[in-house]
């Protein structure tokens, strides 16, 4: 498994390998020894979750659950293809606010980190989209918050104009990140 650490520190980008053969092939998506040496062996990991799409241009996100029930997140695409995006919402982190943005598909195979701290969100950018991904903490309806996806201090680049993006009634009205009150804190 290739790890590669992106722009904003503690997002990490992983690729299993796969092995192909006549048959199909065989990949190892998680290996906790793996994690461990990229540093993550504090997290453990509690849910699984599998996410369908119908549509190209559904955008879910962005959002991020409250301490003590903060979630990371290790996400991949197994049908289809997504652009993905972490966003750090960690008060006082010289990365506040800034996000990065992945491609995650089928083809490529890449999964990508998102621990605490962050607000995570993605939009299909092809039809018939299933995400899953791992969680570390389960989903905690009284924690569950989120930030605008199209905040202009984000100033995120999503693939899709905005006329091309289905979203959820719970995420049109999601508040700016300057509108929230600090949850996370960033510690060195």
């Amino acid at each position: 498994m290739n790890f590669e650490p992106l722009q904003v520190p503690d997002v990490i980008l992983f690729t299993p390998r796969r092995h192909e053969d006549a048959r199909g092939f065989f990949s190892e998506t998680y290996r906790a020894d793996v994690f461990g040496d990229c540093g993550l062996e504090a997290y453990r990991f509690v849910q699984d979750n599998h996410v369908y799409s119908t549509e190209r241009g559904v955008l879910r996100g962005l959002h991020f659950q409250l301490p003590p029930r903060s979630q990371g997140k290790l996400v991949r695409c197994t049908r289809g293809a997504i652009f993905d995006v972490a966003v750090d919402i960690r008060s006082g982190s010289p990365t506040y606010g800034r996000h990065v943005g992945v491609e995650l598909s089928a083809a490529n195979w890449k999964q990508l980190w998102i621990p605490p701290g962050f607000a995570h969100g993605y939009v299909t950018v092809e039809k018939h989209c299933e995400v899953i991904y791992k969680v570390t903490d389960y989903y905690a309806p009284e924690s569950d918050r989120g930030i605008a996806w199209d905040d202009p201090a984000l100033a995120i680049d999503w693939p899709l104009s905005k006329t091309d993006i289905i979203l959820s009634e719970k995420d049109r009205k999601q508040p700016r990140l300057s509108e929230i009150s600090p949850a996370f804190h960033f510690a060195i």
